[in-house]
C-alpha cells in the first residue's frame, strides 16, 4: 500500500507544469489547496505516514517554483545541482538574468535561453577593457526572449543602430531601457521609442553614438512618448535632442538631468509648458538659472525637487518654486558655496511648504532666523541634513533641537558645532532616533558619548577629521609618555635644535601611537552607544 500511495504522488507531481506568474512572489490559490491537500494527507498505515512526510518531491513544479523566488541568486545555483527536475525547475522560474557580455557569449546564447527560457528582466554587462557583442549577439537574444520587459546595457560598444532597432523590432513589450556608455546613436534609440509603446522608464548615460557634432538629430517622441513615466539623462553632450520626447510625454512623473551640457532655460519652460504631472525633478551641475526654476513652478504637483550645484540659481527662483509648489515634500539644496541661495530662500520655503518632510542644505549659509520658521512652519519635517554650512553652530543645533518636534533623523557635516549642540540635542527633539556627525571639529568623543548616554533608543554616528585625531591622539599619549607630548607642543624650539631630525621623528612616532590608541578609544564609544550606526 505505501509502495502504490508513494507512486500516486509521484504521478501527480509529475503531471504538474511550473506556473511562471510566480515570478510575483505569490502562488495561485489551486497550488494552495493542492499542497495542503498533500501536506494533510493521512492514511491508516503508519508506514504510509512516514512516506509522505518530510518528502519534498511531494510539492508540485510550481510550489517548489515559488520557493525558488524567495532565494537568492547563489542559493538558486546550489539548489539547480540536487537534480534534473531542480535544474528544470530553476531555470524555467527564473525572471531575472544578468550576463557577460563579452563576445563570447554569443555561442552560448542559444543553450542558455533554452534553460532560461522565461527570462523578462535582462542585464548584459561587458567590462570596459573587453569586446563585447555586436549587432548578431543582441537579436540573438531577442529572438529568445521576446516577452522581455526590462533590458540593462553597459558598455556594450560593438552595438550600432542597426541592431538596436531589429531588437525594438523583436521585443515590443519593453518597458525599461538603460543604457550606459554605449556606442549607438540617436536612430537606434528613436526605433526603440517606435517599436516599443509599452516603454516606461528610460535612462540614459554617456551615449556616445549622439555625442559628436552640433545639429545632433532629434530622438522622439515614436509611440512610448504617450506611456513613458521616468526620464534620466547623464553626462550627455547633446541631452538636449531629447527634448521633442521629453515634450511630448505626457504621463511623465519624474525627470533626472544630471551633468548635461547646453541652456536649459528655454527646454524647461517648453518642457513645463506641455508637461502638467511632473512630480519629481533632479537637476544637477546645468546650465540654467531662476528662468529655469520659474518654469519648474508651473508643475503644481511637484513634490520632490534637488537643485545641485547651479551656481545661476538664487533665492528668487527658489521662492518661485515654493510659493506654487504647494505640495513640496523633499527639497535637496547643493548651494556650491556660492552664497546665492541663502535664509531669505529658505524663509519663502517654510511659508509656502507645509507637507515638507525632507531637507537637505549643502554648502547653504542658513542661520537660526531661517531654521526656526522652518521648524515652526513645517512641522511634518522628519529629515533634515546640514552640510558645509558655515553660520550653523550650537545656536542654530538649539533651535532644531527645541522646534522641531517631528524630527526623526539629523546630518551635520562640516559645521560649527561643538558639544554643547550635542547636549542641546540630549533634551530636545523627542522623535529623533538617528543622528550623524562628521567633520565637524568642535564636537568631541566625549560629547556623543553623553548624547549616547541621556538617550540610549538614539543611534549616533560620529565621523571626525584627521585634525581631530591628532589633537586627541596627544592627549591620549600624554598620560604615557610626557616627554613625547613637550616635544610636540613645541615644534618651533625642536627645529632650532641640532636634534631636530630625531625630535621630528619622535613626535611622529608618538602621533602614530596616539592614533592606534584614539582608534581603540573609538571602539570602546562604539560598543558603549549599543553599537548603533547611522546609514
Amino acid at each position: 500500500m505505501g509502495q502504490s500511495q508513494s507512486l500516486k504522488l509521484t504521478n501527480r507531481r509529475r503531471e504538474n507544469v511550473v506556473d511562471h506568474s510566480c515570478g510575483t512572489r505569490s502562488m495561485a490559490v489551486e497550488d494552495l489547496k493542492e499542497l495542503r491537500s498533500f501536506l494533510t494527507e493521512k492514511e491508516a498505515d503508519d508506514d504510509d505516514e512516514e512516506c509522505v512526510s518530510g518528502d519534498i518531491s511531494i510539492l508540485p513544479d510550481a510550489c517548489l517554483a515559488c520557493v525558488f523566488q524567495f532565494l537568492g541568486t547563489g542559493d538558486r545555483k546550489q539548489c539547480s545541482l540536487v537534480c534534473r527536475r531542480w535544474l528544470e525547475i530553476e531555470g524555467q522560474s527564473r525572471h531575472r538574468l544578468t550576463l557577460n557580455a563579452q563576445s563570447e557569449l554569443v555561442s552560448a546564447v542559444p543553450s542558455l535561453f533554452s534553460r532560461f527560457d522565461s527570462v523578462t528582466k535582462l542585464s548584459l554587462k561587458c567590462d570596459r577593457r573587453s569586446v563585447s557583442i555586436d549587432d548578431d549577439g543582441l537579436v540573438l537574444i531577442s529572438q529568445r526572449c521576446k516577452n522581455l520587459t526590462r533590458l540593462k546595457l553597459r558598455s556594450c560598444r560593438q552595438l550600432t543602430d542597426l541592431g538596436m532597432a531589429s531588437f525594438a523590432k523583436n521585443c515590443k513589450s519593453l518597458k525599461r531601457l538603460s543604457c550606459g556608455s554605449c556606442t549607438f546613436g540617436a536612430k537606434g534609440m528613436n526605433a526603440v521609442l517606435d517599436n516599443c509603446s509599452s516603454l516606461e522608464e528610460l535612462s540614459v548615460k554617456r551615449l556616445r553614438g549622439i555625442s559628436n557634432g552640433v545639429a545632433a538629430e532629434p530622438i522622439g517622441p515614436g509611440l512610448a512618448a504617450s506611456s513613458l513615466k521616468f526620464i534620466c539623462l547623464k553626462d550627455l553632450y547633446n541631452a538636449q535632442c531629447f527634448g521633442p520626447l521629453i515634450m511630448s510625454s505626457k504621463n511623465l512623473r519624474t525627470l533626472k538631468l544630471f551633468r548635461c551640457s547646453g541652456d536649459w532655460d528655454r527646454l524647461l519652460e517648453l518642457v513645463t509648458d506641455h508637461v502638467n504631472g511632473l512630480v519629481e525633478v533632479h537637476l544637477e551641475r546645468l546650465q540654467m538659472s531662476d528662468a529655469g526654476l520659474a518654469a519648474l513652478s508651473h508643475c503644481q504637483n511637484l513634490e520632490i525637487l534637488h537643485i545641485l550645484k547651479t551656481p545661476d540659481c538664487s533665492n528668487a527662483g527658489l521662492i518661485s518654486v515654493a510659493e506654487n509648489c504647494k505640495l513640496l515634500r523633499k527639497l535637496h539644496i547643493d548651494g556650491w558655496k556660492t552664497n546665492r541661495i541663502n535664509d531669505e530662500g529658505l524663509i519663502g520655503v517654510s511659508k509656502n511648504c507645509p507637507n515638507l518632510q525632507e531637507l537637505v542644505l549643502i554648502g547653504v549659509n542658513s542661520t537660526r532666523v531661517s531654521l526656526e520658521l522652518l521648524a515652526t512652519n513645517c512641522q511634518k519635517l522628519e529629515r533634515l541634513a546640514l552640510c558645509g554650512s558655515e553660520t550653523v553652530g550650537d545656536a542654530e543645533i538649539s533651535c532644531i533641537a527645541e522646534k522641531c518636534t517631528s524630527l526623526k533623523k539629523l546630518c551635520i557635516k562640516s559645521c560649527p558645532v561643538s558639544d554643547h549642540g550635542m547636549e542641546a540635542l540630549a533634551g530636545g527633539c523627542p522623535n529623533l532616533v538617528k543622528v550623524k556627525v562628521k567633520k565637524c571639529r568642535g564636537v568631541t568623543g566625549d560629547g556623543v558619548g553623553w548624547l549616547r548616554t541621556s538617550r540610549e533608543s538614539l543611534a549616533v554616528n560620529l565621523d571626525t577629521t584627521e585634525v581631530e585625531s591628532q589633537d586627541a591622539a596627544s592627549d591620549g599619549v600624554q598620560d604615557e609618555n610626557p616627554t613625547v607630548d613637550n616635544q610636540i607642543e613645541g615644534p618651533s624650539n625642536a627645529a632650532s635644535s641640532s636634534t631636530s631630525r630625531s625630535t621630528s621623528f619622535k613626535a611622529r612616532l608618538g602621533l602614530i601611537a596616539g592614533r592606534n590608541l584614539m582608534s581603540c578609544t573609538f571602539r570602546k564609544w562604539s560598543s558603549f552607544g549599543g553599537g548603533s550606526r547611522c546609514h
